[in-house]
């Protein structure tokens, strides 16, 4: 367990380095940092799942989609969905939206809870129902405040519902699932770079990048493979838990970015942290009542 609890720390470690690393890749602009990371992270994502034995899970999912071509759509939408994810993750630091995306990512549990109820009828434990109400109270003084949320952090709280509850539905929720999703990215993603204002070129005119670029991937894939792992060793409750570590290490980045918390926020930050400690607190009674069992 110690394994992969240290495993799921650093990949939330790695995950918020990656979102400051952003800001040393100058000039490049979000759209070509997200085409170099995926151009770097699909393979070695894909030699992970080789050496891992979960190579078949593709094979498995291409034989799906051929017996079923009608789900060429839903796949297609589900990259989609997660390309504009790991796009915004590439972009907000460099455009002063790293302290809205962060707070998507502390509102996310709680939008996953709710989607939860709303689409599968899952029922709301006593606890959860104090953990929305307090969200809730974070939600309306944003309304009062500004009159809704940043599109950057709305992108995250409804961007990711939709993406997991359509892998759910197409059958696609493995790891053969998420390579295919990244690797239809790749088209798109090699566009990004070429169509950049030097393309390939930026390399020879900012040296730095040779080193830069290429630390992008592994810290990319380095991420990845923790997190990956980690969810194999870990029970589904700590996981969980472990979980809201990258949010608050987001916050932590948009700070150092320069970033700052205006005095009429703090009573929307202040609940939504509220209820989160209320779902952490959740998870730990019953991640204590799994080891009496």
């Amino acid at each position: 367990m110690s394994k992969g609890v240290a495993l799921s720390v650093l990949a939330s470690v790695l995950f918020a380095v990656m979102y400051y690393f952003t800001s040393l890749l100058t000039p490049l602009s979000g759209l070509e940092i997200f085409g170099w990371r995926m151009l770097l992270t699909v393979p070695c994502m894909t030699v992970f799942m080789a050496l891992s034995g979960e190579w078949r899970r593709v094979f498995e999912l291409v034989r799906l989609v051929a017996g079923k071509p009608r789900l060429i759509g839903g796949i297609v939408l589900s990259s989609a969905l997660l390309a504009v994810q790991l796009w915004l993750f590439m972009w907000a630091p460099l455009n002063g939206r790293s302290l809205d995306v962060s707070l998507g990512y502390f509102l996310l549990p709680l939008t996953m809870v709710l989607t939860g109820r709303l689409v599968y009828g899952e029922r709301l434990s006593r606890l959860q129902q104090i953990a929305v109400f307090f969200a809730a109270a974070g939600v309306l003084n944003e309304l009062y405040q500004v009159g809704g949320f940043s599109w950057a952090t709305l992108v995250v709280i409804i961007g990711y519902p939709l993406y997991f509850v359509l892998r759910k539905r197409l059958a696609t929720d493995h790891l053969g699932g998420l390579w295919l999703d990244m690797a239809l990215m790749l088209p798109v993603a090699l566009w990004f770079v070429q169509s950049g204002e030097q393309g390939f070129g930026v390399l020879d005119t900012h040296k730095a990048l040779y080193a830069l670029i290429p630390m992008l991937g592994l810290i990319s894939a380095a991420a990845l493979v923790s997190y990956i792992i980690a969810s194999r060793l870990l029970a589904f409750s700590l996981f969980g838990l472990l979980s809201y570590v990258e949010p608050v290490l987001l916050l932590a980045v948009a700070l150092l970015l320069g970033e700052s918390i205006g005095p009429g926020e703090w009573l929307t930050y202040i609940p939504i942290w509220m209820a989160v400690l209320v779902l952490v607190f959740e998870g730990f009674k019953h991640l204590v009542r799994q080891r009496k069992a």
